[in-house]
């Protein structure tokens, strides 16, 4: 029996397409030199930093890493009980169109890539954050890309900083005095990258007083000029686990990471310290999440109802 006939057979390349959008995962090659140098950008690329058989054998393996969070938002004067999940993969990248790539192509850059997701209650209505950074693996230059968007019922906005020429941010935003936007920005350091940068080398975490773009996240929800800002890092460890933290003076805000001190670098916690709510009455709360549970498995071929056990696994 034939199971199509002539004029609704589908295409191979239709196939393949399928086949490729099925699968998050960079199953291309992780030989160092399967990787170009980013040609639409003018940042001075350092070089590769070699890839270690344990960081191949843990990010090469076809799966993602997912990790959930209890969390405990400051929003509008007051803390949200809500969850968190960190998802990291390997991609392949293509740096000119900034995109995921579909196929090999020796101009493809290997990514680590994060989505960060939250999900909360403001009184009757939820809030949902995503945000995704896009890092190389040879922690060589500064992330790809990384975007934010956010979900309440008061509207939605959506925010994207390029790696260009410059940095390039657009941004959408229901908000009159924010509405839409489009500039160009000097490069500096990302706080949205360092979440990938712990994962590959926390030996290469930035320290000391230097320049820094916050987290779309936070500029975003809390109406800030994006802009570089003033910021101190500094990192400690102790009993397997070290603390990464950055203090911005100006913003009166503050980040803390805590990672295991051994790879695979798990991130086990972290805290944000900054005042929420608006006008002179606002005080200062702290954001706080703590992990619950990690997977590491091949989640986009699991979205069948059976697989929503996965999710009780994960306490979410």
């Amino acid at each position: 029996m034939k199971l199509f006939g002539k004029s609704n057979m589908p295409s191979i390349k239709w196939v393949l397409a399928l086949f490729i959008l099925t699968s998050c995962v960079d199953k291309t090659s992780t030989t160092e030199n399967s990787e170009a140098s980013n040609p639409a950008s003018n940042e001075k690329v350092k070089p590769k930093q070699p890839l270690d058989e344990d960081f191949k054998d843990y990010w090469y393996a076809g799966e993602a890493e997912i990790t959930s969070y209890k969390l405990n938002q400051a929003r509008y004067g007051e803390l949200r009980d809500g969850n968190a999940v960190l998802i990291y993969v390997t991609e392949p990248f293509l740096p000119n169109k900034q995109v995921k790539a579909d196929n090999s192509n020796p101009e493809n850059v290997s990514v680590l890539k994060l989505n960060a997701t939250k999900k909360f209650l403001t009184g009757i209505y939820p809030y949902s954050i995503m945000s995704s950074t896009f890092y190389p693996v040879y922690d060589n230059q500064h992330a790809i890309k990384t975007s934010l968007s956010v979900q309440e019922w008061c509207g939605h906005v959506y925010s994207q900083l390029n790696n260009r020429e410059k940095f390039e941010f657009t941004s959408h935003s229901y908000f009159e005095g924010e509405a839409d936007q489009n500039f160009p920005m000097e490069k500096s350091f990302l706080e949205n990258e360092i979440w990938t940068k712990i994962r590959i080398n926390p030996e290469n975490l930035p320290l000391n007083d230097f320049e820094m773009i916050p987290s779309l996240e936070f500029l975003r929800l809390r109406h800030q000029e994006i802009k570089a800002y003033q910021v101190n890092a500094s990192i400690t460890s102790e009993n397997g686990l070290s603390t990464y933290t950055l203090s911005y003076p100006e913003l009166e805000r503050s980040l803390t990471i805590n990672f295991t001190s051994e790879f695979p670098y798990y991130i086990e916690s972290w805290t944000e310290e900054f005042k929420s709510g608006f006008g002179p009455n606002a005080k200062s709360l702290t954001t706080s999440a703590s992990k619950m549970k990690t997977l590491k498995t091949a989640y986009w071929s699991q979205n069948d109802n059976k697989n929503l056990i996965l999710r009780d696994s994960l306490g979410l």
